[in-house]
Parts: structure tokens; sequence; C-alpha cells
């Protein structure tokens, strides 16, 4: 592999990147520094374990990575012998090694790490891109396609072929800072609701601390007693009182909406529609929604059209879908920090890689202000004496609006710079490339441009270029804000310094950032009022240092706790999902499905004689067909079903811990009895439909995502259980509790109205 990348690239591997490669083999994290050439380091692992045949995937941060890397690295495998794919969310890709242009191929040597050249991209089907040897493409992608190919109804629509091998590069952003919030594949449940509008308009004018209680430590909001009267008084009705979980939950989530989600740090409004900021790399998520009506309230708020709330109909969270691999290994510049979260979790030891030549960069002691505008009002300053010198600046903001308020500053300065946020990601690869360019000046929010190397001097750069910056004292970092996490932090300074070049970083901050503000800046902001330190003044004390540094290490706390606690209850809904995937997969993959089915078909109250004149009615040829497509139909109603049931019963159970439950315990019990009934439901189902299903095929819409066969005529209703006992209550009977409701919605999840209703009587 060595030999190949210097006969096609003409970048051979140091000693060092076969250390790396050694390690990623032995599916451990190689913790690399920023510019030791990570990229270059995984095709060593991804090589020697492509030759086994069974496929390979290599997973980045974003698309436009998965691009780059696949053209870029593609060479080195087509050299070996080896096919390459990528998959995006609109199609798949294979690297086309027949496609030969001299001048191409040169323009890809010299700008291929920032720029894709597409030509020698070629449009394919998913399934071949994931036919490849090997597979590039990010985390979100992999994990829906294997949500998605367990929601065909043809194996020959399947994409994914297995999970042997997994390289995560920036492991800590994907497997770390993504873990919180779960991959959903959702369909339409209900009309949109025009009653957010009036719940926003409502929750608008309240006060906090009167109406409200804001903890922005746990990100958490809730109404005082004052705020729910206000509520009760304008809306002309009492939720609470009359227990109207719907509407309760709609006016929580609107004061979700006002309080804890803001625009230009959370989400942008793009095209008229709420789309959500990764909070971590700065980039928006176009796709993604957040669930439990929060996203309908931030539409409402900003006056945008309410788009339906959804039904989950496939769920899964990273942890569970990496740990389907054999073996996994990643990549990252910061890894240690994290080391028992990765070991705990994915049981993955972090190998620490030396680096090629010694690291000269400087980390000066952060500046601390008393406010916001005495620290960019100093930021300001120090741009213009560095840019005066030549020296290129990279910048780093944590949202849009910082941003886009540092660049205004700017303008009027005079100082000409380049922005970059998660509103122009398409150029991200050439700004950043180009951030070490003498007298550059780039603002970009924090991880923007990541997997993206700086060279001092510009992108290609002349040696005379690249000399003269170094003599400047190469790259300068400025972080405006530390972030909640200190790997971030870590990220940012890793930008200076590549391969042992000269470079410094250094963080501005005030005490009325978010991270000083919310942990306990007050003790520190009275002790620079008493010393009488003006707001522009920089104070540098190991005090404040260490405040920041504790600060920073609490929340790692809580968002490991918010992490292990989506994962504790993914781990109860991960064995159910195990077990209905595995039954999905065998009424898909085998051809004889009579023993499998007469069983159930008997079990249902029919023999074996009304069976076979379904087959001569229906055809030995057709049966199969209609078998499979009654039975993958009842699995996946009825397993969508479970999933909003689980869902409803997850927030029920957490009332549970004031009478001093544990409301897991409560969860895993609760969700066992629930899972039982399902794989009963499923069976009973599938034995009365079959018998019961019309021939007459109604095809499927291709547009929905998957189902994309036809729907042979199957009865709605057949779905009531054929019960055990006679006095049984079924989940779609109206529940005896007289809520009025489904047993399913009230009972079976064993709700507070349910709970209220029961001790009445």
């Amino acid at each position: 592999v060595r030999e190949a990348a210097k006969r096609t690239l003409n970048q051979r591997h140091f000693d060092v990147q076969l250390i790396g490669g050694v390690m990623l083999h032995r599916g451990k994290i190689a913790e690399m520094r920023t510019g030791e050439g990570k990229t270059l380091t995984a095709t060593l692992a991804v090589y020697l374990n492509a030759l086994e045949g069974k496929g390979v995937h290599v997973v980045t941060v974003n698309e436009y990575l998965a691009r780059r890397d696949m053209i870029w690295m593609g060479q080195i495998y087509g050299a070996l012998g080896l096919t390459t794919g990528c998959v995006t969310s609109q199609s798949g890709f294979v690297y086309d090694a027949l496609y030969k242009n001299i001048e191409k191929d040169q323009q890809r040597d010299l700008v291929g790490s920032f720029k894709v050249i597409e030509d020698y991209l070629r449009p394919a089907e998913k399934k071949e891109a994931y036919g490849a040897d090997i597979t590039y493409g990010t985390n979100n992608e992999f994990g829906f396609d294997y949500l998605r190919d367990n929601m065909v109804y043809d194996v020959n629509q399947q994409a994914q072929r297995g999970h042997h091998f997994v390289i995560v590069d920036e492991v800590d952003s994907i497997l770390i800072d993504e873990a919180r919030v779960p991959l959903i594949i959702s369909g339409q449940a209900e009309d949109a609701t025009d009653k957010y509008y009036k719940f926003v308009k409502i929750i608008s004018p309240l006060q906090k601390e009167e109406d409200y209680v804001l903890d922005e430590k746990l990100k958490s909001v809730n109404f005082t007693e004052q705020g729910q009267d206000k509520v009760v008084k304008t809306l002309g009705i009492d939720p609470w009182g009359e227990n109207d979980i719907a509407t309760t939950h709609q006016l929580e989530s609107a004061l979700k909406a006002k309080t804890l989600f803001l625009k230009d740090r959370d989400y942008v409004v793009k095209n008229d529609e709420i789309v959500i900021i990764d909070e971590f790399t700065g980039r928006m998520l176009p796709g993604r929604r957040w669930s439990a009506g929060l996203h309908q309230a931030v539409e409402a708020k900003e006056g945008v059209k309410i788009q339906a709330e959804s039904l989950t109909l496939a769920t899964i969270t990273f942890q569970n879908y990496f740990r389907l691999y054999k073996k996994i290994s990643g990549m990252t510049g910061t890894a240690v920090t994290s080391a028992e979260e990765f070991d705990k979790v994915y049981a993955l030891e972090v190998a620490v890689i030396p680096t090629h030549r010694p690291a000269q960069r400087q980390d000066l002691q952060d500046k601390i202000f008393k406010t916001e505008e005495g620290k960019f009002k100093a930021v300001i300053e120090e741009i213009k004496q560095l840019h005066k010198k030549g020296q290129p600046v990279l910048v780093g903001t944590r949202s849009v609006e910082r941003n886009e308020y540092l660049g205004k500053l700017l303008e009027v300065s005079g100082v000409p710079h380049q922005i970059l946020n998660a509103k122009n990601h398409e150029r991200e690869g050439q700004i950043i490339a180009q951030a070490g360019k003498k007298g550059g000046v780039t603002i970009a929010t924090n991880m923007a441009g990541r997997g993206v190397d700086i060279i001092l001097g510009g992108n290609p750069a002349s040696p005379e270029e690249s000399k003269e910056v170094r003599d400047l004292g190469g790259l300068f970092v400025m972080g405006t804000e530390r972030h909640d996490a200190r790997r971030i932090d870590n990220q940012l300074r890793g930008r200076a310094g590549r391969q042992g070049d000269p470079g410094s970083s250094q963080f501005f901050v005030s005490l009325e950032d978010d991270l000083m503000r919310i942990f306990g800046g007050d003790r520190i902001k009275s002790v620079m009022n008493a010393l009488k330190v003006p707001d522009d003044q920089p104070v540098q004390a190991k005090m404040i240092s260490n405040s920041l540094e504790s600060a920073q290490g609490k929340i790692e706390g809580f968002n490991f706790d918010a992490r292990n606690h989506v994962l504790e209850y993914d781990d109860v809904m991960n064995k159910h999902r195990e077990i209905i995937y595995k039954k999905r997969r065998e009424f898909l993959e085998n051809s004889d499905l009579k023993q499998m089915v007469l069983e159930l078909v008997q079990r249902a109250g029919f023999t074996k004689e009304d069976f076979d004149r379904k087959e001569q009615e229906a055809g030995q040829e057709s049966m199969p067909q209609l078998v499979r497509f009654v039975a993958l139909k009842a699995i996946d109603t009825l397993w969508q079903e479970h999933l909003s049931n689980m869902e409803h019963m997850k927030d029920s159970v957490k009332l549970r811990a004031y009478g001093g439950k544990d409301p897991l315990v409560e969860y895993k019990n609760e969700g066992h009895r629930l899972f039982t009934q399902l794989l009963e439901e499923i069976d009973a189902t599938i034995g009365n439909n079959i018998l019961k299903a019309s021939l007459t095929p109604h095809h499927h819409n291709p547009g929905d995502g998957h189902n994309h066969n036809h729907d042979y005529g199957v009865p709605k209703v057949v779905r009531d259980l054929a019960r055990k006992n006679p006095g049984e209550v079924g989940r779609n009977d109206e529940c005896p509790c007289s809520s009025g409701k489904k047993y399913k919605k009230c009972g079976m999840i064993d709700s507070q109205e349910h709970q209220q209703n029961m001790a009445k009587k």
C-alpha cells in the first residue's frame, strides 16, 4: 500500500502512519494529531481488511469528505485491484478507474485534499456502491440504509451486504457528539396542527422565574404554578386539571422553543424551513427533525409552515448501529479525554500515535474579560495587529450568530476576511484550505472544515510562500469562547502547528459567555468588580482558568449521562429490534414459507385444508409472494405500533420515580410484557390474514421510501388478535377505565390517566 500510494499520489506513508495502520487493523482508536495524515493512514488497514472480500466501510463526518476521500484514495485501491464506492443521501457512486485524463489527474494530486474532482465519480445504485470492496459514506447514511433495508418487501432491494469492518474517521465526533440523538425514519402520523401557532402566542409574554423555571445546566424548563394559571386563563381550559396529556405536551414544547432553542445557534431558517444546526460541528442537518412536537413548536415560533407530526417507522442509536460490526476502529486528533466512554460503550482502546516531527505549537494562556463587548473589542484589535503583520488567523466561534456578528465588526474595521458557517458549507473545503495564506483572516464555526489540511502559505503553496508564513509564526488560532467539551477546544487548537510547523493558539473568554454564566461566573465577576478591572482589560488568572476547566468537566459529565440514558433505554429496544428484524429476514429470504405459516394458520383456528384451498385459489407460484407480503405487512404495522407504545411508556414510567420505583426497571418489565404480546399478535395476525387476503395487487407508491411491492388486499380489521381468553381486552378495544381511548393507547402502556381512572373505580 505504501508503494502504491507513492506511485499514484506521490505520498509515501511515514513510519508513524504505519504504526497508526497497525492500530486500526487491531480494532483500536488511533489518536493522531491534526495534519498527521489520518486519511492516508486509513488506507493501510482498509486495504488489508478488504482483501477478505466482505466489504469495508469508511465513515466520514459529511458527504463532501466521503466523495473527496473516495476519489483521492480510490486511486491507491484501484492500483491494487480493489473497487471503491460511496453512498450519499441522494444516491450511490463508484470510483471510475477507467476515466483517464492527465490534466484532471494532475489537478487531483494538487488540490484533491480539498476539492472533489467529480469526473472520477460514476453514478450507481446504492447496492452497487455497497457491493464495492470499500465503501465511503456518512454515519447517518450507513445507519439509515440499515433501517431502510429492514423495511423492504423484496430481498433484491436491500443495499447493504453485512457489517464486517468499519473505520470511523473523526471517531469522537460521530460516536460521542452525535450519539445523543437516535436515527429515526418517520412517516406522517396525522395532519399538521395549527394549535402550535396559538400556543406559541400564549407563551410568548411569559416571564422567567415568575412564570417558568429555566435550568440551563440540565437544559430543562418547567412552568411555575403562576405560569400555568396564566396559560389556563388565556386558553379558557385547564389541560393540567383535565389531564389532557397531548395539550400539556404541546404547551411544554412551545415553552422549550421559546427558552432553550435559539435561532442561528440551534437552527437556521432556510427556504421557509427550520434546519437544525449540529451544536458540535456547526453544520446544518437537513432532513433531521426534533421529535415530540418540538420541531413544530419552533416552526410556529418562526412563523413558517408547520409540518405534520411524525410517526416513528424505524429507529436506532449510533451506539447500537456500530455494535453490529464484527470489528470497529477509528481515528481522531482528540480521543484521550473520552477514553473511558469509548471503552465502556464500544470496548475500544485508544492508542496515541507519535507525531512525525516534534510539535512546535504554542498554546497561550486564556485572556479573560469581564464583558462580551470588551472581549470582542480585544479580539478585533488582536486580529488587526496580526493581519498588519501578515500572520494568518483562524478565528473559531460557537454559533452562526456570533460568527456573523464578528464578520460585521471586521467589515467595519476594514479587515478583509472569509466567513465559514452552516449557511455556506458548500465552499467549506476551499475556504479552510486557504486559511494559511499570508495575511488571511478566516472566521469559522467550531469544527467547520474539519478533515481539510491548512497548509502554510495557501494550498497549493510555493516553498517561498510557505517559508514566509513560517517565519511570521505560522497560523494563529483564536477561540472566541470555550466549548462545553474540552475535546472541541483541543480540536480547534490542533488546526495550528501541523507536521512540526510553527503556530499558536489562544482563547478569548468573557464572564458573560454561556459556559461561565451558567457555571459560576458570578463569583469571579464580583472579584473583577472589586479589583475595578476595565471591561476590555484581560485578566490571566489561574483561578479563572481552573473554573473554566471544572465547568467543562461538569458539562462533559452531564452529556455523558445524557448519552448513557439514551443508550440504556435503547438497549431494551435493541433486543426487541434484533428479534423482529431476524423474524422479518426469515420471511424475506426463505423461498419455502409453507411450513412456517401452516403452523400459524392452524393456531389461528384454521385447518390445513383451508390453507390448501387458498393455495389452489392463488396458484402455487403466487402463494409464496402473497404469504411473504402478508407476513411482512403484519410485522411492520405492529412493530410501528410497538415503537409508538414504547415511546409513550418511556414518558409514563418517569412519573413512577415519585413512587420510589426505578423508571428504567419499570420500562424493562413493561417492555418485556408488551413485546411478548407483540410476538403473539404478529403470529395471530399472519395466521388470520393469509386466508383472508384478496389477490388484487395494489401498487405502492415508489416514492414512499420502502414497500416497493404489490399491496395485496390485506384486510385491515383482522389485526385484532384472536384472543386466548374470551374476557381478555384486545389492544384495539376501548379501555375498561372509561377514558374513551383504545386499550393500546391507555391501559396497555399504563398511562397516568388510566391509573387515575382505575383508582376512582
